[in-house]
């Protein structure tokens, strides 16, 4: 089995965080998840990736699209992936 294309940024407990969880489980796609540093300052490697240190962040290294912010990466995860439903 190969290494997931997708990779999630994300914090324990966080809604937004969730909600793209969710939509990656409801797709029924393979991911990785990374937790990241609650203080939001020492969110460096989420800040080297997305250029932002708010998560959920979203790295699809499949289509090259990396994104913030839960709404966009739903619609953006449900259009490249959902399929006709």
């Amino acid at each position: 089995m190969s290494d997931p294309s997708i990779t999630v940024y994300r914090l324990q407990a966080c809604p937004f965080c969730e909600r793209v969880i969710r939509t990656l489980d409801d797709l029924d796609l393979d991911y990785r998840s990374r937790f990241v540093e609650p203080m939001h300052s020492d969110r460096n490697v989420v800040k080297r990736v997305s250029g932002k240190r708010s998560v959920p962040a979203l790295v699809d290294e499949r289509t090259g699209v990396t994104m913030s912010e839960s709404a966009n990466i739903v619609e953006y995860l449900e259009g490249m992936y959902g399929g006709d439903t």
